[in-house]
């Protein structure tokens, strides 16, 4: 569910119609709804309700400081990837204690970085990582609370780009070898093992995958318990789908998800951790945008945007879908048109959709991508130069620009010509 509906014969953002965000705005740009970000939160964490838990927003899917404030302000804690992401955290009022760092690359800086401003834990995914934190948490004279992320070689049927927990991926220790890390870790100076991390993926539409893994990591809990740890915390990652298209069959609802996660890891009375980003930002925000030429070409009709490639990277980069809609709601028997709907960068790959039948649309009229508001403006580029997109935060009948469009000149300013030139 979102709060992006027609309202006499317009799409409004909870209050506030679209049409009014584009001409005080300007094209293209993001909205978001706070109501859907306060729902789809609140469905998480009431999810979770019959045990200890903390539901830990993965800001990569969407990091403005006012969508993390919104979030905090429920209570949210955060999942980051990055060191910008952990200032970014910080700056929008999250406490340290509430704040996971996760991500195969951190480096000696970020570590201390979230040592010296306060970490919940960091979600540690190799042997040399664990290394790395002890010698900076004994350098600074503390301790680095730790889970290891172990991978349960499980495949989570999902775009194999977005999928974490297979073992050739990337990410997280084999379990078969997790018993190991963890006697290694407990002998290192400045680290003490909290709990167990888990991750398999993104954009999952079935709980099987999960259920799987938190199987295996249930069994895991009883053994390092045997082996003399004091397993208290259980990060059980992310991941869960949404509906990108209208007709989709539904994936499975947060209910299900911490029903599934009692059943699986509930008996262990372990604090339980979870990190959902795409299902609490991307129905809650739209990219919109506006027709700039309707063009006809060989056997084909192209709707030419003023959005592109670098403001919605997600279907050049994973194929992906996302509805696109008209604005202006259409009138009952509107006549329908195929097109190809593309954007103005100079690649054939600045394509958003082929053969995607539409009401008929014309120079100037405005559209939105639907579920744009998770890895949309994050993943944003001025390629092109093209300046990034702005962000809008909308609440009941307000609107606030949460992210301005840069000009030209501060975009070019940031370059530097060398002294010989």
């Amino acid at each position: 569910m979102d709060h992006f509906l027609y309202r006499d014969g317009q799409l409004f953002a909870e209050d506030v119609p679209l049409t009014e965000i584009a001409a005080t705005v300007g094209t293209p740009a993001y909205v978001y709804s706070t109501a859907t970000l306060t729902r789809h939160f609140t469905l998480f964490d009431e999810a979770l309700s019959w045990g200890p838990h903390m539901v830990c927003y993965a800001m990569k899917a969407a990091s403005n400081q006012a969508i993390l404030k919104t979030l905090a302000e429920l209570g949210a804690g955060m999942d980051v990837v990055s060191g910008g992401e952990y200032a970014r955290a910080k700056a929008a009022g999250v406490a340290g204690d509430k704040i996971v760092f996760s991500g195969v690359g951190k480096t000696e800086f970020e570590i201390r970085q979230a040592l010296e401003g306060g970490i919940r834990q960091f979600n540690v995914e190799s042997e040399p990582e664990l290394e790395a934190i002890s010698k900076v948490a004994t350098s600074l004279g503390v301790t680095a609370p730790v889970t290891i992320r172990v991978n349960p070689d499980v495949d989570a049927k999902t775009h194999a780009k977005i999928a974490t927990g297979k073992s050739e991926n990337k990410f997280g220790i084999p379990i078969a070898k997790a018993r190991q890390a963890y006697a290694d870790a407990a002998a290192l100076p400045g680290i003490e093992v909290v709990g167990i991390d888990v991750h398999i993926g993104s954009q999952l539409t079935e709980l099987a995958p999960f259920e799987a893994a938190y199987n295996k990591v249930a069994e895991l809990t009883e053994a390092l318990r045997a082996d003399g740890h004091d397993i208290r915390r259980l990060d059980l990652g992310g991941g869960l789908g949404i509906p990108y298209t209208q007709s989709n069959e539904a994936p499975p609802l947060p209910t299900d998800y911490g029903a599934l996660i009692q059943k699986t890891v509930g008996h262990l009375g372990c604090e339980v951790e979870i990190e959902p980003g795409r299902l609490i930002a991307g129905n809650a925000g739209i990219l919109l945008s506006r027709v700039i030429y309707v063009k006809e070409g060989e056997g084909r009709n192209f709707l030419i945007l003023d959005a592109a490639m670098n403001d919605l990277i997600r279907p050049a980069m994973y194929e992906a879908h996302h509805d696109i809609i008209p604005v202006i709601e259409p009138e009952p028997g509107h006549e329908r048109v195929t097109y190809d709907i593309v954007g103005p960068v100079c690649e054939s790959g600045d394509t958003f959709a082929k053969g995607r039948e539409m009401p008929k649309l014309k120079a100037g009229d405005l559209v939105a991508f639907r579920s744009a508001g998770a890895y949309g403006a994050v993943m944003s580029s001025e390629y092109n130069t093209r300046p990034l997109v702005p962000e809008v935060l909308v609440k009941d009948d307000q609107h606030a620009v949460i992210r301005q469009r840069p000009t030209f000149d501060e975009i070019i300013s940031r370059d530097t010509i060398p002294e010989w030139l």
